[in-house]
This record gives structure tokens, sequence and C-alpha cells, in this order.
């Protein structure tokens, strides 16, 4: 199980990876191209959930704050031993706390 100290570093980290994966102008040729694959043929269904996963920060987020915990339970030994309900409610902590960096980075950006 993870301590308050690694669940604020893996939000904090959730949050920056879904601040990059959605919305930082370095992914944006990277974004451009998948948005010019699902103009190809707009009806796919396929191609519209990409889309759609791309750009929604609560989507994003729950991967990319699953796959950072689950990279850091591995490199740090915490995955054997722990029963995998545990890790499934770390992943909504995480995940979670991650969405309220963006909610408050999303208000804060209005007000200025």
């Amino acid at each position: 199980m993870i301590t308050a100290w690694e669940l604020a570093l893996l939000a904090f980290a959730g949050y920056r990876g879904t601040q990059l994966a959605v919305h930082d102008t370095i992914l944006d040729p990277a974004r451009d191209r998948i948005h010019e694959w699902h103009e190809a043929r707009p009806t796919s269904r396929t191609r519209e959930f990409v889309v759609s996963l791309i750009s929604c920060v609560y989507c994003m987020g729950w991967w990319i704050s699953g796959a950072l915990l689950a990279t850091y339970l591995v490199v740090t030994d915490h995955w054997a031993g722990t029963p995998l309900l545990v890790h499934g409610i770390e992943w909504l902590a995480v995940a979670g706390a991650a969405v309220i960096l963006n909610r408050v980075d999303d208000t804060l950006g209005r007000l200025a």
C-alpha cells in the first residue's frame, strides 16, 4: 500500500502527464495527426473513440494515473503481496487527486 506522500507525488505526476497528453503544445503534431486520421473516416466508431479519449482530461487522466501507479508499484516492489483490490483503490485515489488538480488548474486559468 502506498503512503500519503506517494499518493501526492503520483497525483502530481498524473496531473502533469494529463496536461501533457491533452493540452501541451509539444504533442500538438501527434494530436493533429490523430484528428486528420479521424477526419479521413469520421463515421468510424474506433476513430471517434480515440479522438474522444485524447481530448478528455478525465479519460486520459484515468489511464495515465493507472500507468504511473502500476509502473511505480512494480519498480518499487510494492505490487507483490498486496491484494489487487487495494491497488484498485490506490488507482482511484491517484486518478481522483489528479483530477482535482486539473479542476483547480482549469478554474484558476479562467480567473486569470
